[in-house]
């Protein structure tokens, strides 16, 4: 057996236990999807999209035993959710860092796919730091820093488990993009922050700023200022919303929040993860060539 069997084989082995299958009954009918165990009394990470809209539903561990699951928490903006099911039904995954991961490198993915419990396929990252785009009741948001892979997935494997060469889960499977183009969670800090506060509240809560932008070059004379050379460019500031009434303006450039350099709209949904709702926020913009700091008070993001 060659080297490349020999750790995709280790990994299956490691991972399969831990991979169940997931089985929805909702409002529009049957579904299935994976879930990969977290802890040895009974938690499972899925997507969120796997469980939309019911409350509860069965699981079948790797040795054909099942059990029902309750939702413990879900939020739409990551794809993330956390179930509940019979304590020591399969051992937990050790969770990895996706912030380690280089394009190239081999990954492993176990799901269930169209029915088919259990099912392994490998490939290689083919791209770190893609968006999935998602809807919110307030516009567009997307979950940053996805993984791209050409390892194979297919309806059934959303939820399941991405892994690395040890075994350790380091993407949650959320959508099959196209042919041979597959797309994770990343499981990094980030990831972590969405599970506690999911098992400890059922809920996500974010601030909301309202602008949205794209990543541009910014000012030599500037960049050589401030040590960095792009900035984000805000190309929409929502009616009404916090970025409004704070008098950011289309054409702004946001250079930081604080000490938080600002370079592109997923550096900003990360901060608005951290911050209470309510609370004051700063920015320091780029206007008419000089530095502008904008204070707002942030609402609550609505899903």
């Amino acid at each position: 057996m060659d080297a490349y069997s020999r750790v995709v084989t280790s990994v299956a082995a490691a991972l399969q236990p831990s991979v169940l299958s997931v089985l929805v009954r909702g409002r529009w009918g049957n579904g299935s999807g994976s879930a990969v165990s977290v802890t040895a009394d009974g938690l499972l990470l899925t997507s969120a999209h796997v469980v939309e809209g019911v409350s509860g539903g069965g699981v079948v561990a790797a040795d054909g035993e099942e059990a029902p699951f309750d939702v413990v928490g879900s939020d739409r903006l990551s794809d993330l959710a956390v179930l509940r099911t019979r304590r020591d039904l399969a051992p937990p995954a050790e969770l990895g860092d996706a912030d380690g991961l280089r394009v190239g490198q081999l990954v492993v993915a176990v799901g269930n796919p169209l029915g088919l419990a259990g099912s392994v396929t490998a490939g290689v990252v083919s791209a770190l730091g893609r968006s999935l785009p998602v809807r919110t009741a307030r516009g567009a948001h997307a979950i940053d820093d996805v993984i791209q892979t050409d390892a194979a997935l297919n309806p059934g494997n959303s939820g399941g488990a991405l892994g690395d060469a040890q075994a350790h889960v380091v993407g949650i499977n959320t959508a099959v993009a196209g042919i041979g183009l597959g797309l994770a969670v990343p499981v990094n800090s980030t990831t972590r922050r969405i599970l506690t506060e999911l098992i400890a509240s059922g809920r996500v809560r974010r601030a909301w700023l309202g602008v949205g932008g794209m990543t541009v070059a910014i000012p030599r004379a500037l960049s050589e200022r401030i040590g960095r050379s792009t900035g984000l460019l805000v190309s929409e500031v929502v009616r009404g919303s916090p970025a409004a009434d704070a008098g950011i303006y289309l054409g702004d450039i946001v250079i930081a929040s604080g000490d938080t350099p600002i370079s592109a709209a997923q550096d900003l949904q990360r901060l608005m993860l951290g911050t209470a709702p309510g609370g004051r926020f700063q920015v320091t913009v780029f206007r008419r060539g000089a530095l502008v700091d904008v204070v707002g008070e942030l609402a609550e993001l609505v899903v």
